[in-house]
């Protein structure tokens, strides 16, 4: 809604466009509904730079394309601004930290820290000795308190539900369409924002 109220008006605009959702076979096939998370979250202390403090995850079992079936998420914390990896499966902390370091690090720098579940690869000897020479802390979310790295999840049902959009009754497709798919998650409104991450992290609309 924040794109169209951004350069048109006209009365009823609201309603014109909910009831156009209403209506969108491809909305109400693959748009997810935002339902309170349960139990008590359990609150992250608040970045104070773009890019100091990151999560990361993975979004696995994608048709396979390419070699590539996993993706790994990437958020800032911050700006919410986030980078979505494509991956071969098996992967490994030593494959996972290449990816990172050449698509992360290049364009943003060492995080202060990296916030991630449980998982192998990131509870692995390497990443941990990794990151400690690089001086990143590493914080991790439990089974019991997956809350805590809430931001990242819903990042992820975002990236699925855009990607199942895109691709329609062609999920091999999902490859091709990841790009514009990173477009559109950093380039919409977020109310928590204010404004896009894209906008937050380089100052202008992308369209300016």
């Amino acid at each position: 809604m924040e794109c169209v109220r951004r350069d048109f008006y006209w009365k009823g605009w609201k309603s014109t466009i909910q009831d156009f959702i209403r209506k969108c076979v491809v909305c109400q096939r693959n748009k997810w509904e935002t339902l309170q998370p349960a139990g008590l979250l359990q609150p992250l202390p608040i970045p104070t730079n773009i890019w100091s403090d990151i999560s990361m995850d993975f979004i696995e079992a994608l048709p396979k394309v390419s070699g590539k079936s996993v993706l790994l998420v990437v958020v800032d914390r911050f700006s919410k601004y986030a980078h979505f990896l494509p991956l071969g499966h098996p992967y490994t902390a030593e494959s996972v930290a290449r990816s990172f370091f050449g698509d992360i690090f290049k364009l943003h720098g060492l995080p202060e820290t990296i916030v991630s579940d449980r998982d192998k690869v990131f509870q692995s000897a390497f990443w941990k000795e990794l990151f400690r020479l690089s001086g990143t802390k590493l914080s991790f979310s439990t089974a019991y308190h997956p809350q805590s790295d809430g931001q990242t999840e819903v990042v992820n049902r975002t990236i699925e539900m855009y990607l199942r959009c895109l691709t329609g009754d062609k999920p091999r497709r999902w490859l091709a369409w990841l790009p514009w798919a990173e477009y559109c998650y950093n380039t919409s409104f977020h109310t928590t924002l204010k404004t896009t991450p894209f906008k937050l992290v380089y100052g202008r609309d992308c369209w300016e």
